[in-house]
């Protein structure tokens, strides 16, 4: 469906995606907690969470660490975003790294994401393991 890159910056985390295949309009859009998108796309966990805290930017004082804003589709189907975070981090050995022993993955899901204490974003529509290039 596309690619989706994280690159590293010296405050945080830049996550740019470039994908197809969407329906049009809003799409929940996160890291997950495990690097793993087979047999199906529930593998990936829920929500990377390393702090434990809530889900939502709308959620208390934090969330998730892997919650990042929703992914618009055109009416063609494509999605072009870029997003910061400074919640995670590409450091081997850092708390909030999406590489810690069993991975991390970006998923996309069929519906907006609410951004309160419920995701509500329904079904899992594309998923991809973050891996080192």
């Amino acid at each position: 469906m596309g690619t989706v890159t994280v690159e590293q910056g010296p405050n945080g985390v830049l996550v740019s995606a470039d994908v197809s295949g969407l329906t049009p309009g809003a799409h929940g859009f996160h890291i997950h907690d495990v690097g793993a998108c087979t047999p199906d796309f529930s593998a990936a966990g829920g929500h990377y969470a390393p702090s434990g805290h809530g889900h939502g930017f709308m959620y208390g004082d934090d969330q998730h660490a892997g919650d990042l804003p929703n992914l618009y589709a055109a009416s063609d189907g494509t999605a072009r975003a870029d997003v910061f975070t400074s919640k995670i981090t590409l450091a081997a050995d850092a708390d909030t790294t999406v590489f810690d022993d069993d991975g991390s993955a970006i998923i996309i899901h069929a519906q907006p994401d609410s951004y309160g204490a419920e995701p509500g974003a329904g079904d899992r529509v594309a998923c991809g393991v973050i891996e080192r290039s």
